[in-house]
């Protein structure tokens, strides 16, 4: 098991494999997403915490009606966004 897939389980209180494809799905979906916004792939524990913070969003709001991430989310990860850029 790779390590954000270990950190979003331990994160979200997931025992078993039952979530791990839907999961595996979000880290990789993240990764996209941060890499959509200008931030490089990289071991930072701030990038990991980015990570954590859209698999979780969508995780827990996977029968959610919009497409938009929620204010106080968008607001901490573009904070993390924009210092992860400035590296």
């Amino acid at each position: 098991m790779n390590e954000l897939l270990k950190l979003a389980k331990e994160h979200l209180r997931i025992d078993g494999e039952q979530d791990d494809t839907s999961l595996a799905l979000f880290i990789d979906s993240a990764k996209e997403y941060l890499t959509g916004a200008g931030v490089e792939e990289q071991e930072s524990q701030l990038y990991k915490l980015g990570i954590l913070m859209l698999v979780t969003h969508w995780y827990e709001n996977r029968t959610g009606v919009s497409d938009d991430l929620p204010q106080k989310l968008t607001l901490g990860l573009q904070s993390i966004i924009l210092q992860l850029k400035s590296w």
